[in-house]
C-alpha cells in the first residue's frame, strides 16, 4: 500500500511541476538517478525508498520530507517549523482607513 502512495506522489508531483525525471534528479543533487525517478513514477512498478533517500526525493519533488516519509511508510522526522507560532498577517482595511 505504501509503495502505491509513494508512486502516486512521485507521478503527481512530476506532473504538477511539469518536471522531467532528469530535472528532478538534478534537484536531488543527482543522489537519485533520473532512471530511478522514472521507474518510481511508472504505473505498475513497485517503488520504495530508504530513510536516507527521503530527504533527496522530497527536494526533487519540492515537498516536505515528512510528506515523502508518510507516503513511503517511514517514520516522520522532527520538523523545527512545527513549533513556530503563526498568526494572521493581514489587516482589514475599511473605507475610513485610507
Amino acid at each position: 500500500m505504501a509503495a502505491n502512495r509513494l508512486q502516486d506522489l512521485v507521478r503527481r508531483r512530476l506532473w504538477e511541476l511539469n518536471r522531467t525525471p532528469d530535472e528532478a534528479s538534478r534537484r536531488s543533487r543527482r543522489v537519485l538517478p533520473a532512471d530511478t525517478i522514472h521507474r518510481m513514477a511508472r504505473r505498475g512498478a513497485v517503488s520504495f525508498i530508504s530513510e536516507g533517500l527521503a530527504e533527496y526525493l522530497a527536494r526533487a519533488l519540492d515537498v516536505p520530507e515528512n510528506r515523502v516519509r508518510r507516503a513511503a511508510g517511514l517514520p516522520p522526522v522532527p520538523e523545527p517549523s512545527e513549533d513556530v507560532p503563526t498568526g494572521p498577517h493581514l489587516r482589514v482595511v475599511g473605507k475610513d482607513d485610507g
